[in-house]
Formats: C-alpha cells, sequence, structure tokens
C-alpha cells in the first residue's frame, strides 16, 4: 500500500448554514503557524504510533474548521476532507436530534415509554429518555453473530434483535446499550409514517445543514477499512455491511468536512434542526453521579467528558475497520474531529481531545466584547437584582439577556443556576442544582416584592428577615451578641 505524506489541507471554509451555524471571518480565524504545526504533529504521532493506514483531522472554533489535515493515503493520495469514513456510534447522535425533533413537536415525551408509541417491543415500559441515555437496563448488543460484521438480513425483525432476556439491569443504571438506539430508530419511522431513520435525517437534518456526504452507504471517494496486525506491519480488509435494523447505533459515513458541520450544530445549534436550549438538554447528563466528582457520563445522546478542567460533549464511533470521534468544548466553542479507517490501535477520542486543546494552549479564545443589553431595559426587573440571602447565606442575582436571570452565590459555597423567563412570569432554571426548577417572585398585599422562592427554598432581602415568610420562622430577639 502506498503511504502519502501528511498535508495540512488547504485554506478552511466557513460551515453550517443557517443562524448561529457560521462563522464570520475576522482577525482571529486563521490560527498562527506554530498552533498549526503542533496539531498536524499531534496527527502524525496518532497516525503513525497508531499505524493507521489513513487519518484525518479538524479543529472547529467559532462556527468554522480553522485548521484540517490528513496523514496517510487512501487509494494513493493524502486524504482530503471529503473522503467518506464509517462514524459507528457517532450515528446516535443524530438518531437523539430526530428524537428531540419530535419531542419538540410534541409527538412523544421523554418520559414516555417507548411502548405507548412502539408495539410488540419486549420492553415496552423503558422510557424514551433512558434508551437515550442506555440507562433503561438493556443487554449490550443484539442477539446473533457480531452485528457490525453481519449483514443485517440475519435480523430481519425488531423482535430478532433481543435475547430472551432483553434487560440485564434494573432501568436508572447506565448500561450502553446498541440496541436501545434501534429501538429509537424504529421510534422514528412509526412517528414519521413508516418512513426510513435514514431517510427522515436526511430530509430533516442533513439538507439543512448541507450535509451531502453523510450517508447510510459509503459514496465514492471512501476510505476502506482494514485490520492491522498487531505483531506486523500487515492489513486485513474488514467487511462493510448494511445492519439493517441495528443501523441507528452506528450505520452512516460521513466526512472530514461534513463532520464539522455537525460540530458547529452541536455547539451552537440552528433553528431549522434544534434549538440551543434542545441541544444544551443533550448536553446535560441524564443519570447523575452518585458522588460529586465525575470523569465521564452520558447525556441524551452524546457522551461527556471531563479532561484538564474543561467539559467536552461529542462521542466516539468504532466500527469494523474504523475509528470516529468527535469532542466539542461549548463553553469555548471549539471542537476537534479525527477520522481513521482501522478498527483498534490509534487512540481517536484522546487525540480529538488533544486537538481541541493544542488550540486553547496556544490560543486562548478572544472573549466577545463586553456590550450593555439590547434596551429597553425593564425597571421592574432590574429592582430584583443584586444581593439576596437563602438563610444568612448571600447570593446575587444578575439580569442576562432575553429577561433571563442568573442566581450566583457570593460566600464561596452554595447552588448556581441560570434561569430561563417565562410567559407567565416565572423563570426556569437551565442547570446545576436548580435545572427544570421554577423560579417566582413573591408579592406582599401592597405588590412590594416580598422574596423569591424557588423550588420551596426562600431568599430574602436580608439574612433571615423577619418579616418575611421564612420557612421555621426567625427567632423574635433576632441577631445577638
Amino acid at each position: 500500500m502506498t503511504i502519502a505524506q501528511s498535508t495540512e489541507f488547504p485554506r478552511p471554509e466557513p460551515v453550517g448554514h443557517g443562524p448561529g451555524a457560521v462563522g464570520t471571518p475576522d482577525e482571529f480565524a486563521q490560527l498562527l503557524p506554530q498552533t498549526r504545526r503542533a496539531l498536524l504533529h499531534r496527527l502524525a504521532v496518532g497516525q503513525a504510533e497508531g499505524r493507521a493506514p489513513s487519518m484525518t483531522g479538524a479543529v472547529v472554533r467559532d462556527g468554522r474548521a480553522v485548521w484540517t489535515g490528513g496523514r496517510g493515503a487512501v487509494a494513493g493520495e493524502v486524504p482530503h476532507g471529503d473522503v467518506q469514513y464509517r462514524i459507528g456510534s457517532l450515528t446516535k447522535t443524530f438518531v437523539a436530534v430526530l428524537v428531540l425533533r419530535l419531542r419538540d413537536e410534541g409527538l412523544l415525551r421523554l418520559e414516555d415509554p417507548v411502548g405507548r408509541h412502539l408495539e410488540g417491543t419486549p420492553v415496552p415500559d423503558a422510557t424514551i429518555a433512558q434508551l437515550l441515555s442506555h440507562s433503561a437496563g438493556l443487554a449490550a448488543e443484539p442477539r446473533g453473530p457480531w452485528w457490525e460484521r453481519t449483514a443485517g438480513e440475519l435480523r430481519p425483525e425488531p423482535a430478532d434483535l433481543f435475547e430472551e432476556r432483553p434487560q440485564r439491569l434494573p432501568a436508572g443504571r447506565h448500561h450502553y446499550s446498541n440496541v436501545g438506539y434501534a429501538l429509537l430508530g424504529a421510534l422514528v419511522e412509526r412517528l414519521r409514517d413508516g418512513v426510513p431513520w435514514d431517510e427522515v435525517l436526511r430530509r430533516e437534518v442533513l439538507e439543512p445543514l448541507g450535509m451531502d456526504r453523510t450517508t447510510p452507504r459509503p459514496e465514492k471517494p471512501y476510505a476502506s477499512g482494514w485490520a492491522v496486525h498487531p505483531w506486523a506491519d500487515a492489513l486485513l480488509p474488514e467487511p462493510a455491511e448494511d445492519t439493517g435494523l441495528m443501523g441507528p447505533a452506528g450505520q452512516l459515513w460521513s466526512t472530514l468536512q461534513d463532520l464539522c458541520r455537525w460540530a458547529a450544530f452541536l455547539l451552537r445549534g440552528d433553528a431549522r434542526v434544534l434549538g440551543a436550549a434542545s441541544l444544551a438538554e443533550l448536553r446535560t447528563p441524564a443519570v447523575p453521579p452518585e458522588s460529586g466528582t465525575w470523569d465521564a457520563g452520558y447525556g441524551l445522546g452524546v457522551q461527556l467528558l471531563r479532561r484538564e478542567g474543561r467539559l467536552l460533549v461529542g462521542h466516539q464511533g468504532s466500527m469494523p475497520g474504523f475509528l470516529a470521534a468527535l469532542w466539542a468544548d461549548a463553553e469555548e466553542d471549539v471542537a476537534g474531529v479525527v477520522l481513521t479507517n482501522c478498527t483498534s490501535g490509534p487512540a481517536a477520542g484522546a487525540l480529538a481531545a488533544d486537538l481541541t486543546g493544542i488550540v486553547l494552549a496556544h490560543e486562548p479564545r478572544i472573549p466577545e466584547p463586553w456590550r450593555p443589553l439590547p434596551g429597553p431595559l425593564d425597571p421592574e426587573l432590574l429592582a430584583l437584582t443584586g444581593p439576596w440571602y437563602w438563610g444568612a447565606n448571600p447570593h446575587a442575582l444578575r439580569l442576562r439577556a432575553e429577561r433571563g436571570l442568573e442566581l450566583t452565590p457570593l460566600s464561596g459555597a452554595g447552588r448556581s443556576s441560570r434561569f430561563r423567563a417565562e410567559e407567565d412570569g416565572t423563570w426556569t432554571g437551565l442547570d446545576g442544582y436548580y435545572a427544570g426548577e421554577t423560579l417566582r417572585v413573591r408579592r406582599d398585599r401592597d405588590g412590594a416584592v416580598s422574596h423569591l422562592d424557588l423550588g420551596t427554598f426562600v431568599f430574602t432581602r436580608g439574612p433571615y428577615e423577619p418579616s418575611a415568610p421564612v420557612p421555621g420562622g426567625v427567632d423574635p430577639e433576632g441577631w445577638r451578641v
């Protein structure tokens, strides 16, 4: 096999389409030469040490690809950004977006049992949220031989996917299940009037985002999948089967260019596909860890990773002959993508995370200029801001864009959360302990603000303010020395 030299691809182009998905070229869009060399070096080391026939990588920042590179060869040439690779379980992120679209349209609720919408499943009580987050306790793999290397025709009916005991663990505990995503694909087809899930995906997601090179079956140019001998520099071709009903777990093929668009979407959203609020749900840990610290978790269709003090979201994927990874840092608006065509060897996930880390280390993000809120300013909202106390614990309430609020502890201990304004005059928590909880402004008989009620927690203007309805009351003698 001819091995071509490594290269950086030509000048990166904007990725994505539609509001919030396309980065605007500016003075910071082009990476510095030393940053580009560090990225290419990391990719080259990953390909050489992982003994991968070929490898491509990219970094997305501010909604655009700012670096892309290739190493090794596909058909005797350095792989470019339009070469398809199989992306394995990255497919699950696409299926999750389809399910959230159905939820946003009111066709289902995440807490619904799947049996309410899908007849004949052997696990009718598993909720849709549990299937998305791999917490339904289902078996990891379908019945029969190794599904990634055998034709989907071996499992022509949904019942053929399950062993006699489809549920292996109690619901609520994270247990990765490929077969659960087969059910979600069937759910999408059922609620889209029998249209195949991959056709729904093309029509509702891929076309709006301009991802015309993401397909269920390979289309030229594409890389062949290889296994590399563990003790010799020799190759063995891997089969590329159509996995049939298991397709939603790992069927898709894609390119570096398309996955850059997907990374930009996962970071910023696109109103034509899925808004930022629903994407934030995907990125929230669905099964909270029992302890206060964790290194890896799972949201609704995305993996979560804590690395060097940063929270990364995305997914890794593997199929016979292929490895893929996409990790995105929503706070820094940067993502790394890696594709390679070998069954094992390269640590694609670590490499994709390293690409984002290299950019942030060499070129820390330039913050957006501070700007005042767009007017007009509501004086009643402004009057709510400032210090509030939960008991004797001081907090600050700040006004954000679109009438949003942010509550932050001032003592170094306490719970922070951002809140979205609702039409009924309340606010809904977006993150942290108060995610999903309702914040209400309580008033006295004269209409003056009395206190804040946040999921039964009372916040007052003074520490244990006697005039406020503090649960349990306040000692009538007050503070003393």
